[in-house]
């Protein structure tokens, strides 16, 4: 389960801007996870429940945007989002595609109580 490990790492940032921000609590977290990011959502929320225990952001919530698996083809430049993990250009049927979105874990927005 590395998704303990990555919200480790995400209490040390959050510890971090609630010193920087003299803040007295960590409301709520918001961070982007894409489809393809190898990150089971239910996973990090779990972790996130247990590991929040006696820190600033005990009450916090959570909030997960997903963001869907986006595309663009080589050949016909056309840009598209998949919901599934065939990588064919629905356009051209070129298979020769480029990520554009869906790796990602982004803390997007931290609601800090000064």
């Amino acid at each position: 389960m590395h998704e303990l490990s990555i919200v480790s790492s995400l209490f040390e940032i959050l510890e971090e801007k609630a010193k920087e921000h003299k803040a007295k609590k960590i409301l709520g977290i918001r961070l982007q996870i894409g489809k393809l990011s190898g990150i089971v959502p239910e996973f990090l929320e779990t972790a996130f429940d247990i590991y929040k225990k006696d820190t600033l952001a005990r009450e916090a919530k959570l909030e997960i945007l997903e963001v869907p698996l986006q595309v663009r083809c080589r050949k016909c430049g056309n840009e598209q989002t998949k919901d599934d993990f065939i990588f064919v250009c629905s356009s051209c049927g070129a298979r020769e595609l480029d990520l554009v979105a869906g790796t990602e874990l982004t803390l997007e927005k931290i609601d800090l109580e000064i």
